[in-house]
């Protein structure tokens, strides 16, 4: 059985080595020209590997979109890269704010500053479509209590957990709390920043 088909000019390669022809004639490369034309195989590979991770890399960019406040605001409160959205730090809002007659504003204690906070959080996560499910990290930076002189970690934690791993919302995110010095400003005793990602 043949695998050559009827009529293909395969059948007449036999031929050619029995034909005549001009003296010098060559069917074969010669060395050189072989390497030439490995050379320029290789580096037409090589074009097209570079091409190819080109395009790669280009489509393999991340987006960054960043989600700003006030104008007198110097950082962004948001930044998302990719599905990745990354929280500037939050602190308490007034529980009683200052009356203009120089009674200063009230912000509670750690536990209630926690509170504050993350319902903050809660409400840049809401304008831009996530929820406190979201977050997969999380950072508590915690200052003295003046009353004590030390950070309120219980404090902080049973506000924290009023929010994550209840039953209305049981995921929690990875975190880290540590005490510091002072935050920048003289009645603040609690600052958090998240990391939340969109599911998709």
């Amino acid at each position: 059985m043949s695998f050559i088909p009827e009529g293909s000019l395969l059948w007449s390669l036999p031929l050619l080595f029995f034909l005549p022809f001009p003296k010098g004639t060559c069917f074969f490369p010669s060395r050189n020209r072989t390497l030439e034309i490995r050379m320029k195989l290789r580096s037409a590979v090589l074009v097209a590997i570079l091409c190819t991770v080109a395009t790669l890399t280009a489509s393999a960019q991340t987006k960054i979109t960043r989600v700003y406040g006030p104008p007198t605001q110097r950082f962004a409160s948001a930044v998302w890269a990719g599905d990745t959205l990354y929280v500037a730090g939050q602190m308490a809002s007034p529980i009683t704010p200052a009356d203009g007659k120089g009674t200063a504003a009230v912000y509670g204690d750690t536990k209630a500053q926690t509170e504050s906070a993350i319902k903050n959080i809660e409400r840049v996560l809401k304008t831009q479509g996530l929820t406190l499910a979201d977050i997969v990290q999380m950072d508590v930076f915690l200052a003295p209590d003046p009353a004590t002189g030390k950070m309120d970690f219980a404090g902080m934690n049973a506000a924290y957990g009023e929010f994550f791993g209840t039953a209305d919302q049981p995921n929690k995110p990875v975190r880290a709390a540590m005490q510091i010095a002072a935050l920048a400003t003289s009645w603040g005793l609690v600052e958090i920043q998240v990391v939340a990602v969109k599911s998709k």
